[in-house]
């Protein structure tokens, strides 16, 4: 799965009203979560709130764990922790890249 797969589901296209139909989640709710500071949605210059499909699927996570009696705050901190997780996968995964191809190159010659 190349970089375009994965793309495509940060892209904030999709309405509130839609993601309403498709989370079965209120618009108060929603709303909610981002004042939780849980999901950031774009916004157009008209002001209208647009979310991603990685979006949908953490609202879903996160009224599941809110159904279960998890507080915002503890799902907030391991959505940081996620994050940071992710971003240190990343730069590892460059720094062994970069280390390849540096020796890599020494072995060529």
């Amino acid at each position: 799965m190349g970089t375009g797969a994965f793309s495509y589901k940060d892209k904030k296209v999709i309405s509130i009203g839609v993601v309403k139909e498709l989370t079965g989640l209120s618009e108060r709710q929603i709303r909610y979560y981002e004042e939780r500071k849980l999901i950031f949605p774009d916004r157009t210059s008209g002001g209208s709130r647009k979310y991603s499909f990685s979006d949908v699927e953490l609202l879903v996570e996160i009224a599941e764990k809110i159904e279960d009696g998890v507080q915002t705050y503890e799902i907030r901190q391991e959505i940081k922790r996620k994050k940071a997780d992710s971003e240190k996968n990343i730069r590892r995964k460059m720094i062994q890249g970069q280390i390849n191809a540096h020796f890599g190159l020494k072995n060529n010659q």
